[in-house]
């Protein structure tokens, strides 16, 4: 499995990037300031080795050695000079540190005191008590300068432990400093913008939406507010949409209305017959395609349906036609929705079962917050090209265009738009053993 360290949300990306930078830039800092550190602990620590050995060069080059051997107390016990003409024991326990000795032999160059070799090691304190009264670390620097071996005996102060703990309190401090304020404006941020998201993932054909508050940054408020506008220009031109098909269905219904009477007035039967039936088919494909434009934009308002008594009343109807439709299982599951639209979707979902698959059974489910009405045949299902294009306008199982053998391929587009514009979907599936379940899904209440 792979770690997905980049997060996905708005604030999860701003929060990372600044910790990331804020510990990259304490980092380079903290390296720096050690690097610092050790310098001044080089410093100190050779520089007097430095200045006592350059102080007895001049000497023993005036004639005036100091002695050898010689111990004071307290400061002068820890930068004690030896000089000999040979080299001076070092120590089995003493390690090597060769940052020191070239810290010393620069110093020594630039007073130009020419030494053949410099060398120096650390010693280790011999026991706690030492090391708590003397913190740091004794040096020994020997120098060559001529024949004569100079040997310091020195002090490094302590290392950087306090260095560390101001580090890490600082970087706690800048984290608090700068990450609570961040994650206050990206909250500001993104809580409109989650608002914004679920808005623009419903249907636009509900038009009873209420515009969005704006909220938020001024650049999170316009871009509310320019949703809300385009919101309403597609409610606007929805709403013309009505208009204008409703005007033109009532327009064609008028004048087909008085061809069904004067067809009536014609002698040969035969051809009166053939006369109503398309004038029939016509008003059907008419009220079918009105349907479908209208769909999920019904004038009923929303209310709270409880499925198990829609369906039950539902199979009830199509009993008393003779049909095989019944009900398998039903839970107690409600919906918000318009309950005649949600009506009409199932009647063309038990149509076509019916139809095509030679009787229906319909039951209710409900989980995760999702209510489930399914509708099952015992045809013989769907291929997987007839599941993606049965669901369009027009689109037929059955090739011919006779309304005797199928309607006019609206019947589940219509049930799709419904679903849709109630906030939920239509699924058609496949069932083991054979058949065909059509699942409308809705937002339980």
């Amino acid at each position: 499995m792979t770690l997905r360290l980049w997060p996905k949300s708005l604030i999860g990306q701003l929060v990372f990037a600044v910790a990331v930078t804020l510990f990259v830039a304490q980092a380079i800092n903290f390296a720096l300031l050690v690097r610092g550190q050790k310098q001044q602990q080089l410093a100190h620590g050779g520089g007097m080795a430095v200045a006592r050995i350059i102080d007895a060069v001049e000497r023993d080059r005036r004639g005036e050695r100091e002695a050898r051997g010689h111990a004071g107390e307290g400061r002068e016990r820890v930068q004690r000079l030896r000089i000999s003409g040979a080299p001076p024991s070092v120590p089995p326990h003493a390690v090597p540190r060769p940052d020191l000795a070239r810290y010393v032999g620069g110093l020594m160059a630039e007073a130009e005191v020419q030494a053949d070799s410099v060398e120096a090691w650390a010693l280790p304190p011999r026991n706690l008590r030492r090391r708590a009264n003397f913190p740091g670390q004794t040096v020994i620097v020997v120098a060559k300068v001529g024949a004569q071996f100079y040997a310091v005996r020195s002090r490094i102060p302590a290392g950087g432990n306090r260095l560390q703990g101001f580090l890490l309190w600082q970087t706690l401090s800048l984290y608090l400093l700068l990450l609570i304020p961040i994650l206050v404006i990206a909250w500001r941020a993104a809580a409109p913008l989650r608002g914004l998201t679920r808005a623009a993932r419903a249907n636009p054909a509900q038009r009873d939406a209420e515009p969005l508050a704006e909220a938020g940054p001024s650049d999170v408020r316009d871009l509310i507010g320019a949703f809300n506008a385009y919101r309403a220009r597609i409610a606007a031109m929805l709403a013309d949409k009505d208009r204008m098909l409703g005007a033109v269905g009532h327009d064609l219904r008028t004048p087909l209305a008085s061809l069904r009477v004067r067809v009536e007035q014609v002698d040969d039967a035969l051809l009166r017959d053939k006369m109503i039936a398309s004038i029939e088919e016509m008003t059907a494909m008419l009220a079918d395609i009105l349907a479908l434009a209208r769909a999920g934009a019904g004038t009923d308002a929303r209310e709270r349906v409880a499925l198990d008594g829609l369906v039950t009343d539902l199979v009830a109807d199509y009993r008393e036609q003779g049909l095989d439709v019944i009900v398998e299982s039903a839970v107690d599951a409600a919906v918000t929705a318009r309950p005649l639209l949600l009506r009409r979707a199932l009647r063309n979902l038990v149509d076509n079962a019916v139809a095509y698959g030679v009787r229906a059974r319909l039951s209710v489910g409900a989980a995760d917050g999702w209510a489930r009405i399914t509708v099952s045949d015992d045809g013989p299902g769907l291929t997987d090209e007839q599941i993606r294009t049965l669901v369009e306008p027009f689109a037929r199982g059955e090739e011919s265009r006779n309304r005797a053998t199928g309607g006019a391929g609206l019947g589940l587009s219509i049930a799709r738009e419904i679903a849709q514009g109630e906030g939920g979907s239509l699924t058609l599936a496949n069932r083991a053993g054979g058949g065909l379940d059509a699942v409308i899904t809705l937002p339980a209440a």
